[in-house]
């Protein structure tokens, strides 16, 4: 069992990070740390102290206090994940690292990054335009998440053909471990072999294994030039069939291929007031193209744009400014809001299939939707077979029969993307939203091996307890 903070406790937090970095006895400033993302409340828990420390000695300090005590500790970033990982499922303590967000060094000799774990990701490559550098690795939610949360979570986002997911761009990692034991993994070396590969263990942890603090990234040129093609298709089968064909037949790798299905490009339409081109379109592709040189992403935007209406596009358009970039993005940023407001109560998973699968997966989600009488809508990211569906519930329908519908259809989404060679997320984590199902997916062996992982670095089992699984 775990143990309460008492006033004790919360004055000897105090002494570690000062009166102004804790929250104690105070539900209203509590309640802003009680969630992350995730719409449904029932994902929320109230912490019972909130600490924000300056410094890798301070959270050390806390990690002592709190194994001492036996007090569970939640870390956090920005608070914007959408499974769990930063609520404190189990109440005490949550170590907020928003004080520690600086830039500590851009390496320009070793074309790395190095930052605190609380620094908002945008800021990061804000900084690096300068020098003409940028990371590669960033998720869609840039402007708004840090990057300690990006690199426990692994995230990812609409450039992953080409650029790879956070983890491809970490090098070394400062952590505290939760024992209060500081120490380094990895550093400013491209390669290295010596022993077990400790950066990517805790690169994807989701805050289980230890608490990071500092993190050294690798950096790349920043593209000179970029151009957005919208491709509307009949169908989703014919969308997805050209989608490899691009990298093999055309021989080029688009930064991102993003899809939507026939029901997120009617909605969304109908949600902006706009009337759609072509009422016939089933499949829409954006594709994201990046280079050095703007007269050779020229040529390659029309070599994509041939392949495309070989291989049966209705229509494609093109954007080389960025208002035009704008407004051929402007459907698939407001997909998510499209739906809010038929109804704001939602599931919002990330379900990953290999690429070819996509087609398959579409007629399934269609049954599971008028089986339950919910909306699927089906968009992400087509290059990797990373999809956003969305379990929406239906204006008309009740909360109480929601409740008995969404484990349902949770469950024949999973089967029957486990069925097709996918998994249950491909960004944004297991945490407490999906760690029931996670038996679906994976084997026993595999999660008791994941489980003598995590007794192995947290013994008394007080770091982010609640999350990906249960100890026994």
């Amino acid at each position: 069992m775990y143990q309460p903070v008492t006033p004790d406790i919360a004055a000897r937090l105090q002494q570690i990070v000062g009166e102004k970095n804790i929250i104690f006895a105070d539900p209203e400033k509590l309640e802003n740390y009680s969630h992350d993302e995730i719409a449904e409340k029932e994902y929320a828990r109230l912490p019972e102290a909130v600490v924000k420390p300056n410094s890798a000695e301070e959270i050390a300090e806390i990690m002592k206090l709190a194994n001492e005590f036996r007090i569970p500790v939640t870390p956090r970033g920005a608070g914007t994940g959408l499974s769990g990982g930063a609520v404190p499922a189990h109440g005490g303590i949550v170590l907020s690292v928003e004080n520690m967000n600086r830039i500590l060094e851009v390496d320009l000799e070793n074309l790395v990054v190095v930052v605190e774990s609380g620094v908002i990701t945008n800021d990061i490559n804000e900084k690096l335009k300068e020098h003409g550098l940028f990371f590669a690795g960033y998720p869609m939610s840039l402007q708004s998440c840090c990057i300690g949360g990006n690199v426990a979570e692994n995230a990812g986002g609409g450039r992953a053909i080409k650029y790879g997911v956070t983890g491809r761009y970490i090098l070394g990692l400062e952590v505290v471990l939760p024992d209060g034991e500081i120490v380094w993994f990895g550093g400013k070396r491209v390669k290295d072999v010596t022993g077990y590969n400790m950066v990517q263990l805790m690169v994807g942890s989701e805050g289980t294994l230890g608490i990071l603090t500092k993190i050294i990234i690798k950096l790349l040129p920043l593209p000179k030039a970029k151009i957005d093609l919208l491709a509307l298709f009949p169908d989703v089968e014919t969308a997805i069939n050209v989608v490899p064909l691009i990298m093999t037949k055309g021989g080029i790798i688009p930064t991102g291929i993003e899809f939507m299905d026939r029901l997120s490009v009617t909605t969304t339409h109908k949600y902006l007031g706009e009337k759609m081109a072509y009422p016939e379109t089933g499949a829409v592709l954006l594709i994201e193209l990046d280079g050095a040189n703007q007269e050779k992403l020229l040529e390659e935007a029309m070599a994509v744009s041939e392949l495309l209406e070989e291989n049966g596009a209705l229509e494609i358009y093109a954007a080389e400014t960025p208002d035009m970039q704008e407004k051929i993005w402007r459907i698939r940023r407001n997909i998510a809001e499209a739906f809010k407001a038929i109804d704001p109560v939602q599931s919002l998973e990330d379900i990953v299939v290999p690429i070819a699968a996509i087609p398959k997966l579409l007629p399934i989600l269609s049954e599971l939707s008028e089986k339950y009488n919910v909306l699927i809508p089906c968009y992400g990211h087509a290059g990797d077979g990373n999809l956003h569906a969305t379990i929406v519930k239906k204006a008309e329908d009740t909360m109480e029969n929601w409740k008995k519908t969404l484990p349902l259809v949770l469950v024949g989404l999973y089967q029957a993307v486990y069925a097709l060679g996918g998994t249950i997320s491909g960004e944004h984590g297991i945490g407490h939203k999906r760690k029931a199902y996670l038996p679906l997916v994976m084997s026993s062996t595999e999660i008791e091996l994941m489980k003598r992982i995590k007794r192995a670095f947290d013994p008394g089992g007080i770091l982010n307890p609640g999350k990906i699984f249960d100890l026994d």
